[in-house]
């Protein structure tokens, strides 16, 4: 777990915490970000501001049914959008509404098809918070890779698990997402057990789990070196519905001229 440093500035700190997340993903291929020193980043490096949190933790229950459930399942609600970002994150603007797709080889149970989500609402889509979340991470993967601009995709999920039905927060199970880096932020968990992710190696070899259980709890991967996967969710009081409400952006390499 990365941890803040003692007894230093605010500046000197979160440059030290970003330091950290970066040799962290280069040692690892992964990180895992506690709810306090991802909070620290969000707010004190990149302006997150506590209203517009509680705005945007509110968002996730207007998000509208996934309908490309190919095993069925009605469990998913979601809302997704676009950016783009030059070399170092200059320039991260908001593309044109666009579906989201993945092939087959990276998503066997959903992918091969263009899905058209509903998108992320404007208010979200350019509030503190989304552009506090997508900026850490053009700092972060901008200094692993600094010569890169950015496709850069945001899914806003909600699973829902009421008793009756598995609910699956990966329902393709372990994975890779097809991009380069991707971030997984927690935003709210209710009345729910479950929800484990693990990470593995491309030979499918368990490297590390953990549960990202408190609001901002943060896990990064590298995609194009590891997978990933969440367990099932259960509700704990019966009767109720429970939910576990995550944001994923995911950034890939985009060339030069695109």
């Amino acid at each position: 777990m990365i941890s803040a440093p003692q007894g230093t500035t605010v500046e000197a700190t979160t440059d030290s915490l970003i330091e950290d997340c970066c040799r962290t993903i280069s040692r690892k291929s992964f990180a895992h970000v506690g709810a306090e020193v991802a909070t620290s980043l969000l707010r004190q490096r990149y302006g997150l501001d506590v209203g517009d949190w509680l705005e945007f933790e509110e968002s996730f229950t207007r998000l509208t049914p996934d309908g490309y459930m190919a095993d069925g399942g009605r469990y998913r609600r979601r809302r997704h959008a676009t950016f783009s970002a030059s070399a170092c994150g200059a320039d991260l603007c908001v593309a044109a509404h666009q579906p989201h797709y993945q092939s087959l080889t990276y998503n066997e149970l959903n992918g091969g098809v263009a899905r058209h989500f509903d998108p992320i609402e404007s208010n979200v889509l350019r509030g503190d918070t989304l552009t506090a979340v997508l900026t850490l991470g053009c700092e972060l993967f901008g200094r692993l890779a600094p010569y890169s601009g950015w496709h850069i995709e945001v899914h806003q999920f909600r699973i829902e698990a009421d008793g009756t039905s598995i609910a699956l927060p990966t329902p393709e199970g372990t994975h890779r997402d097809g991009v380069t880096f991707a971030m997984m932020l927690m935003v709210k968990r209710a009345n729910v057990a479950g929800g484990v992710t693990t990470i593995y190696d491309l030979d499918d070899h368990p490297l590390q789990e953990f549960t990202l259980s408190d609001p901002m709890d943060l896990a990064i991967v590298n995609d194009e070196r590891v997978r990933h996967g969440v367990s099932a969710i259960t509700s704990v009081e019966d009767g109720e519905l429970g939910y576990r409400d995550v944001l994923v952006v995911t950034y890939r390499h985009k060339p030069a001229g695109d």
